[in-house]
């Protein structure tokens, strides 16, 4: 059933309503805004509705969409961020995307692709999503725990490839427009290394300067940065290189500035607006028709991007000596492909490299693995419980990565209280119990909290409550207590309380002592103490409790003062 002829606004009207309409209801599945906005352009499509025929008003927001997603990742490529990449994200980031190539390639051939879409379609499957696996992580609160951190190392490692993939196929797509390949392909390295210079140039002289200028009127500096973005972009496409290049390049000229995370904070929403009508161009470009033919390779592809993915990151970290536990939990964050995927393999439709029905194969594979990959991320603690058995092989004796022992390799000292989760209320804890001379053995998923623990002069072991291996390792028969600060976890489609996993665990583990919970209301108490907690701590209520003792004439007592803590509070756009 199609819909009479709109005005263009009446059509972007009612576009963005069934955004909104099919978005809601995909929140209620836990499922990310892309795999909504993808199904809205196939609902609004000819296969469907059919009422998408605006072409050049939604073509114009959907490239407006894709330069300032490209200047977002390019603001994020600071060179001090690529020096900080580790072995491990590197080596990780690098084996991945070797092995998803090569592998995929030779999928592409064995399901009946030709040689040149097999190889578009290897490449766009190495790319993973970097909003959808940042947004999971933040929600589970694992962004700072090792394996988050691991995972965000090799995301920027994909960037860095989406970045150069995407160079070479602008350069060969000039090649190809040009018919003089010596010519052409010179055209297009003077033409970069003038944009370059450009960069360069704005960079040593222009960018901190007038960013600083600019940040006087916030609203100001958000209209330059997109500017900027729409003015490189149009410079990319107009000497050869592409508005994708164009784009990146002006987010690397505000990458050095002090305000680059103002700038891409602000434009996140942006970003996730004008990608909304790309999709939605995607979906409704998409005959579903002719999709048919392409189940059985997207079925053979998805399954290798959900299984093959994980397991080669679970390989390499294995054997760069990481636990099972962390490098399975670190692979199953690239068990999806990425909107660069679809922007990879829409430039070379473009070209005329491949057909549109390799597109609408890719478009297959993302909306199939981006909706699976967010439930096994949600329950990934449940997965590897579950698969535990069968991953022996993927780790070393000896994991000496993990930041877990002393210099003999043994288990660091006892505390007659194990206290788990060292943030702010957790380190609060401790140092008061080290005052009163209580030894105490601090326990935290976050490496950085770990050291910090360590650099107060106290005892800490990294590891998570939640380990079953993990917690038999704890010196549990010497301890009077164990306490944990750690918080409930709301995530996408659950609720995993570790507050009582680790109560169920501490017993079946033939803990003896007593069990202090943190809790945040009355409910939450009675559930703790239901649940076999011996001591329920509620920190609001115990500080209001202590400020009227105070403000009623209660003795002052020194505080115990501790350093700040550097990841607190930080936000990721």
């Amino acid at each position: 059933m199609a819909i009479p002829m709109l005005t263009p606004f009446a059509e972007i009207a009612l576009l963005l309503f069934m955004a909104a309409l099919i978005g809601l209801f995909g929140v209620l599945l836990r499922q990310p805004l892309i795999v909504s906005f993808i199904a809205v352009g196939l609902l609004a499509g000819p296969s469907a509705l059919d009422v998408v025929h605006s072409d050049a008003q939604i073509d114009l927001l959907a490239e407006l969409g894709i330069a300032v997603l490209l200047f977002l990742v390019g603001i994020k490529l600071d060179v001090k961020l690529i020096r900080s990449l580790g072995a491990v994200s590197l080596m990780t980031g690098l084996g991945q995307v070797a092995f998803t190539s090569v592998f995929g390639y030779l999928i592409g051939l064995a399901v009946g692709l030709d040689h040149l879409t097999s190889l578009y379609v290897a490449v766009a499957l190495t790319f993973s999503s970097t909003i959808i696996i940042v947004k999971l992580l933040s929600d589970k609160r694992e962004i700072d725990s090792l394996h988050g951190q691991i995972a965000l190392g090799f995301l920027i490692v994909q960037d860095l490839v989406v970045v150069i993939a995407m160079i070479v196929l602008s350069a060969i797509g000039i090649g190809a427009a040009g018919g003089h390949g010596e010519g052409s392909v010179l055209t297009v390295f003077v033409s970069g290394a003038a944009l370059v210079a450009l960069v360069v140039v704005f960079v040593r002289y222009l960018a901190t300067p007038l960013t600083e200028r600019l940040a006087k009127a916030p609203e100001l500096l958000v209209v330059f940065a997109i500017a900027q973005a729409a003015v490189f972009a149009a410079i990319g496409e107009i000497v050869g290189l592409g508005k994708e290049v164009g784009g990146l390049l002006a987010g690397v000229s505000l990458a050095s500035t002090p305000y680059r995370e103002t700038i891409a904070a602000r434009l996140a929403p942006l970003r996730d607006f004008l990608l909304l009508f790309f999709f939605i161009a995607l979906g409704a470009t998409l005959d579903l028709s002719l999709l048919g033919a392409n189940i059985f390779a997207a079925v053979v592809f998805s399954l290798f991007v959900l299984i093959g993915n994980p397991l080669i990151v679970l390989a390499i970290m294995g054997a760069m000596g990481y636990r099972k536990r962390t490098g399975f939990l670190a692979g199953l964050t690239v068990a999806q492909i990425s909107e660069f995927s679809l922007i990879f393999v829409a430039m070379g439709v473009t070209i005329g490299h491949v057909r549109e029905d390799a597109l609408g194969l890719v478009t297959m594979v993302g909306l199939v693995t981006i909706a699976m990959s967010t439930y096994m991320i949600t329950y990934s603690h449940t997965l590897f419980a579950f698969f535990e058995p069968l991953l022996d092989v993927f780790e070393r004796r000896d994991t000496f990565r993990e930041p877990a022992t002393d210099d003999d390799g043994e288990m660091v000292a006892a505390g007659e209280i194990i206290l788990f989760g060292l943030g702010r209320f957790g380190s609060s804890i401790g140092l008061r119990l080290q005052r009163r001379g209580i030894p105490v053995l601090g326990v935290d998923f976050n490496p950085q909290a770990v050291q910090r623990w360590r650099d107060l002069g106290l005892e800490a072991r990294f590891g998570d409550a939640t380990d079953p291996e993990f917690l038999a390792e704890l010196p549990l028969q010497r301890a009077r207590w164990v306490v944990s600060t750690v918080p409930q976890h709301v995530t996408g489609l659950t609720v995993e309380d570790a507050r009582k996993t680790l109560i169920q665990l501490l017993r079946t583990a033939g803990f003896q002592g007593a069990v202090a919970v943190t809790s945040h209301g009355a409910k939450e108490t009675s559930d703790m103490l239901g649940s076999g907690a011996n001591l329920v701590l509620e920190p609001f209520q115990d500080a209001a409790d202590r400020a009227v003792e105070l403000l009623c004439g209660g003795q002052v007592q020194d505080r115990t003062m501790i350093p700040d803590i550097e990841t607190e509070g930080r936000q990721l756009a």
